[in-house]
């Protein structure tokens, strides 16, 4: 039998998968279809939209609202605020399109930042707070402001790279936090 939490203040709708040690904090709402891996917590009044598909090890943090189309890899890490979109041209009494957007494993979103669908965060990739992502973030990327731009690269310890490629091709930076190699290929 799994075994997971849910809050009894939160509402999690029929034909949900919620997996081991998934929980679910006070007045989160988790709608039909979506899919929540093992180790997950969603934080306190947190949105998690139809047929969302969350991966293993990820931490959402308070009043996050996750729309239909998004996917997150493992061990993301959603800071408090973070809003995503899922569509690019809304209005309220016309047709809308969902517009998906991906996170890949490992990476991090800063607290109040916005994520324009139709977007994908590379692995490891850290977005600071308050951002808005209007483009892709490549792997390992440092993206900041609004709208969002690329400033440097991260290492897997989430420190900032001392090094930042401006020419295509593979590099090996080394991080001067924690002495692991980063290989980039641009």
């Amino acid at each position: 039998m799994t075994e997971f939490y849910v809050h009894p203040t939160a509402i999690v709708e029929d034909n949900v998968r919620l997996n081991e040690n998934t929980k679910i904090w006070h007045f989160a709402q988790v709608r039909r279809g979506a899919v929540l891996g093992n180790n997950v917590v969603v934080g306190k009044s947190s949105y998690i939209g139809l047929d969302v598909k969350i991966g293993n090890d990820v931490k959402i943090q308070n009043l996050v609202s996750i729309f239909k189309g998004v996917e997150l890899g493992d061990r993301v890490f959603i800071g408090p605020h973070v809003a995503f979109t899922n569509d690019m041209f809304p209005r309220v009494a016309e047709d809308w399109q969902i517009c998906k957007t991906l996170v890949r494993a490992d990476a991090s979103i800063g607290a109040n930042s916005t994520i324009i669908c139709g977007t994908v965060i590379g692995e490891y990739a850290l977005i600071g707070a308050g951002t808005v992502v209007t483009k892709d973030v490549p792997k390992f990327g440092l993206v900041v402001g609004n709208p969002g731009r690329l400033i440097g690269y991260v290492c897997y310890c989430a420190h900032k790279l001392s090094e930042f490629p401006k020419e295509t091709g593979h590099h090996s930076i080394k991080c001067s936090n924690c002495s692991r190699v980063v290989e980039l290929d641009l």
